[in-house]
């Protein structure tokens, strides 16, 4: 029986994932930061809904149609026009409208955040739980491996794979993914070294289970917690590192990334062309503080030593 069952016996009071909603819910900044999150997420899905339309029509989305007339408008609100939603936020040199831009960069934002996630957190996880578990040679040859990709420049091993894969997302989901999962392999290592020795482990050592069984049928679910809260501080950090490598002309081409709208902002800003780049700026700004925050909300919401503190109090 593992601890998490336990918890959730009758009797036995609230499971840590209510316990944890319920801080959450007493912090009015976790609960404003989780609604950030959550119309970028609603953006991010409107936006991929609007690109898949275009490509099953196989047509051109008007985010890349070019109007010439209609450059360097200013945003619609600025100007008290009464029709101010036909480009609220402007529009860009080739007379694209900012807005729609902006959405469709939220989509790319969450498609690296997403997948890089995807190809690191089973990587961390996988060696972290068997490090932990087993040690001997096996601990020793995955902290070398672990220590080893982490003594590689991360920019520079992302570059790497970039070129050789070749430009677009999938060198980005590459080089990003594999060079995020070493931070969560060894938290993982240490709470898998930490609960081996807990009575649960112990007595289902004794029935005689697999190693396997125990590992991540047992053990895991009682440190799930520490995916969730890596995988919300780790997601603004490939956004970020995708931007970065969008804007050296590294990363995804020909969509409207964050990153190459700063690169193309950035030549504008000296003939008083500036929204572009401020709205793209608060864009990236908004979706990084949001996931910190939440994610120093949850980390503190999930530690089990404030929650014995607070149930011995």
């Amino acid at each position: 029986m593992t601890q998490a069952t336990m918890d959730n016996m009758p009797g036995s009071g609230r499971t840590l994932w209510a316990d944890a909603w319920r801080r959450l819910r007493a912090s009015k900044l976790s609960m404003l930061c989780l609604g950030i999150v959550l119309l970028y997420t609603a953006l991010a899905v409107y936006g991929e809904a609007v690109y898949r339309y275009h490509r099953i029509k196989d047509s051109t989305p008007s985010y890349q149609q070019v109007d010439l007339d209609k450059q360097y408008l200013m945003p619609s609100f600025l100007q008290n026009e009464r029709a101010w939603t036909q480009h609220p936020l402007g529009t860009d040199g080739l007379g694209r409208d900012v807005l729609e831009r902006l959405i469709q960069g939220t989509r790319i934002a969450y498609q690296v955040g997403i997948v890089t996630s995807l190809i690191a957190i089973p990587i961390g996880v996988i060696l972290g739980c068997l490090a932990g578990y087993f040690g001997g040679r096996v601990d020793d040859f995955i902290v070398w491996l672990y220590s080893t990709f982490a003594a590689i420049p991360g920019l520079l091993f992302i570059l790497a794979i970039a070129m050789v894969v070749g430009q677009g997302l999938l060198g980005v989901y590459l080089g990003i993914g594999l060079t995020m999962w070493v931070g969560l392999c060894r938290l993982i290592r240490g709470e898998v070294i930490k609960h081996k020795e807990r009575p649960y482990v112990i007595a289902a050592q004794a029935l005689g289970y697999g190693s396997f069984r125990i590992i991540f049928r047992h053990i895991l679910p009682n440190i799930f917690h520490i995916v969730i809260v890596t995988f919300t501080l780790r997601f603004p950090a490939s956004i970020g590192t995708e931007v970065f490598l969008s804007f050296l002309g590294i990363g995804v081409q020909g969509e409207p990334s964050w990153g190459i709208m700063i690169s193309n902002a950035r030549l504008r800003l000296w003939h008083g062309v500036w929204w572009e780049m401020a709205f793209v700026t608060l864009a990236i700004f908004g979706i990084v503080l949001a996931f910190n925050l939440l994610g120093d909300a949850l980390r503190d919401a999930m530690d089990p030593r404030l929650r014995s503190g607070e149930e011995h109090a």
